[in-house]
Formats: C-alpha cells, sequence, structure tokens
C-alpha cells in the first residue's frame, strides 16, 4: 500500500458540529478511561471533579500566565497554589515556587537552578552531574541531555525492597556533583525512597537533594492524614532543596500544571530567565516557557479549592483502599506484588508466567495499563474511578492468567477463577 496523501488546509471551512463530529469519530478508538479501564495517563476523579476542571479552564483559556500585569487574577491564583503546596509539604518560612507545564517541566528547572547555584555558590568548573536511582524518571535524563550534565544512575538494593542505597548513593558524588534524587514514589515501583538518609548525605557533602513527588507530592501527604505510614519525603526532611510535584496526577487538576518548589527564595533565584537585551521588551520568566496557558493555572486552582483537606483525604483514602484489595486479589493468583507500596502505584509479577503475555491478554480485554521491564511486570496507577472496576479487572486478570498459562493467549476463554 502506497503512502498516504498529506491533509492540506481545505480551501472551505467546515461547519463545526461536523468537524466536532469528526472529532468525537476519532476518538472511539482510544483507550476507554471513562469507564475505569484505563489506569495510565489520566487521573480520574470523577464527573464532579471533571466539571470543575472543564469550567474553570474554558474561563482562562485566552488568558496568558506570562504577563502578570495584565493578568493579575492568574499570578494571585498561581501564589495561591503555591501557598497551599507549601502548606501541606512542610515548607519552612520564605519556601517558594511555581507552576509549571508537568513534571518533566518541574524537574527540568529544579535541575537548572542547582546548576546554577553550583556555579554561582561553588564556583563549579568540572563536567556537572547528577546522582540518582536507576528507578528515578526519565525525564532527568531528558534535562540532563539539553543542559549537557552526566547522568549516574546507581542500582536499586538487591533486598526486594525496590529502594536506593543512600551509602551507593554517596560512592557516586564527587566534586562535580550538582543534584542528587530521590522518588516519592518512583514510577516503575511505587515504592518511596529512604529520602531522609538520602538527606544527611546530601547535608554532609554539600549536594543539593531534589525530591521528585511527581506522583506522590499532592497523594503522600493526605494518605498520612488517613493514618498510612509514610515516610518523610519533603522539606520536613532538612536536606531537601527542591520538589517537583504534579497537580495534574494526585492533584486531579487539568492537564498541564505541576509545580517545582524550593526551600528558600535564596535558591529559587537561581531559576528564572532574565534578558534585556534585545530590541523588545525585558523578559523575566520562571520556567522554560513563555506562553503559560491560564486555564491550568485557573483549573489548578479551583480544584484544590473545590476539594480542599477533606476532599483530597476522601480521595486519596479511596485510591488507597483500592490498592489494598488489588493486593488481595493479586495474592489470591498468586502475584507478587514488588516493594511494599503505599500510595496508588503498584507493579506485580507472576513467577510462572510471562508479564508480556499477560499485558497482551489484558489490553485485548480493553485494559490499557502499563508495564515495567525492570524486572518485567505489571503496572497500575490507580485513580478513584478504579474502585468501580477493580473486580472486573481481577477477574479479566483470573482469566489472562489461565489463557497464558494454557498456552492459549489471544484465544476466548469461557472459565474464570474465582
Amino acid at each position: 500500500m502506497g503512502e498516504e496523501q498529506a491533509m492540506g488546509m481545505p480551501a472551505q471551512g467546515t461547519p463545526w458540529k461536523d468537524v466536532r463530529g469528526e472529532l468525537e469519530a476519532r476518538g472511539a478508538g482510544d483507550a476507554k478511561w471513562r469507564d475505569g479501564k484505563t489506569a495510565v495517563y489520566v487521573f480520574n476523579a470523577g464527573p464532579e471533579i471533571a466539571q470543575v476542571q472543564h469550567e474553570a479552564y474554558t474561563l482562562y483559556m485566552a488568558e496568558n500566565g506570562l504577563g502578570p500585569l495584565a493578568f493579575p487574577s492568574l499570578a494571585q491564583m498561581e501564589r495561591e497554589v503555591i501557598e497551599m503546596a507549601l502548606s501541606i509539604l512542610h515548607g519552612p518560612k520564605g519556601a517558594t515556587g511555581c507552576m509549571t507545564s508537568g513534571g518533566t517541566d518541574s524537574i527540568t528547572m529544579a535541575m537548572k537552578a542547582a546548576r546554577d547555584h553550583a556555579r554561582g555558590t561553588k564556583g563549579l568548573t568540572s563536567p556537572a552531574n547528577i546522582v540518582l536511582p536507576q528507578s528515578a524518571h526519565l525525564a532527568f535524563d531528558k534535562a540532563a541531555h539539553l543542559m549537557d550534565i552526566e547522568v549516574r544512575r546507581v542500582p536499586l538494593k538487591e533486598d526486594g525492597s525496590y529502594e536506593v542505597d543512600p551509602v551507593a548513593m554517596e560512592e557516586a558524588c564527587d566534586a562535580g556533583t550538582i543534584m542528587m534524587v530521590g522518588s516519592a514514589p518512583n514510577f516503575p515501583h511505587g515504592v518511596i525512597d529512604p529520602i531522609e538518609a538520602l538527606g544527611e548525605v546530601a547535608a554532609a557533602r554539600n549536594i543539593w537533594l531534589h525530591t521528585d513527588a511527581c506522583v506522590g507530592g499532592y497523594f503522600a501527604p493526605f494518605a498520612r492524614m488517613n493514618g498510612v505510614a509514610v515516610p518523610a519525603f519533603d522539606f520536613e526532611v532538612p536536606g531537601v532543596m527542591s520538589m517537583s510535584a504534579d497537580l495534574h496526577k494526585y492533584g486531579y487538576a487539568a492537564k498541564g500544571a505541576s509545580t517545582v518548589l524550593f526551600r528558600s527564595q535564596k535558591l529559587y533565584d537561581f531559576m528564572p530567565f532574565d534578558m534585556k537585551n534585545w530590541n523588545g521588551a525585558p523578559m523575566k520568566t520562571p520556567t522554560l516557557a513563555g506562553t503559560r496557558p491560564g486555564g491550568a493555572i485557573a483549573a489548578a486552582w479551583a480544584v484544590m479549592n473545590v476539594l480542599g483537606v477533606e476532599g483530597y483525604r476522601e480521595k486519596q483514602g479511596l485510591v488507597c483502599e483500592t490498592r489494598r484489595r488489588v493486593e488481595e486479589g493479586l495474592a489470591r493468583l498468586g502475584f507478587e506484588v514488588l516493594g511494599k507500596p503505599v500510595l496508588g502505584l503498584i507493579a506485580f509479577r507472576h513467577p510462572d508466567h510471562d508479564a508480556f503475555k499477560l499485558y497482551g491478554e489484558m489490553y485485548r480485554k480493553g485494559w490499557f495499563t502499563s508495564i515495567t521491564v525492570d524486572p518485567p511486570s505489571l503496572h497500575l496507577m490507580l485513580s478513584p474511578k478504579h474502585a468501580e472496576v477493580m473486580d472486573d479487572y481481577l477477574a479479566d486478570l483470573a482469566d489472562s492468567v489461565r489463557a497464558v498459562a494454557a498456552g492459549k493467549e489471544g484465544e476466548k476463554v469461557e472459565a474464570r477463577y474465582s
């Protein structure tokens, strides 16, 4: 079959009702996240919160966070979002931060600030490097590539905890290390690294420690309020200099909303871009972006105010309870959960069956989830919506185990495990 012809700009406009119809038709084959059959990419907190996202976003969809003088409402909302974030993450007096477009943006800006801090306060002249666990998010590698920073990944402990070893982290550091990283939790396994121990290493070596709480920043504090044994991971640990925490994950905000947070204004000041030497007006931007969608800022602010502490506690409590149900169901089917996840991420494998074959079976049944490769395992990022569908998921997983065990993957299998 030949190459498809590229689409050109239509000579005449098309009525919106027809364009809308095509948009809906094109989405028909996408992952069915509204039905709860997707456990990655989307954080479904229910139709009420979706409506808040939609209405708040559209109220400010034309406004631009690049212009705080033109849109002081956005500047105020962003400031209050940061204040709310710091209030649950043990932000000390003087702590600050800003909103970004997502976790990669937050991580990139934290690394940029750490690099410039090392240059400005330590006289860094040797090639810069960062030291991070093997399980840390690859956004650090992307940022390092942009800034020509060496990445030193440290293997995880071999004790089945899927945590990084602070001693090994320290051994990987040298005079060129601008940042150490710990995850709360890491994405592949949902396990929180020993941030307190890493903080002690960082303080002793005078190295910037960043907690990547993109997944857990707006989950862990509320899980702890609900009685979950969440270890110290945020600014409660003296060695933590910066954090990344995504609002569009477990903050249940609209896409395009994260936060990058700093222990002090002095540290934050190494992040912004400020330039006057051109023909236009002087420009100072806090993050990589110029234009910053006002809708993302407004929707995050709105959701945080609509939910409040009690609303987040209820949502995150439901997710933790769902994860517990999943763990019980997995145990009945002979699966092993990797490490000891305490939030909404969970990875698991079966000792007798290929994870990729099991994933394929579940995909054929309409489930769009994730998978890890080291070790090969199935992976769920749970949302409140999943409380309604977990029995179906576990039943389909039992079917998939039966099919793979019988060498009949891809075929219809009628019987189910109880």
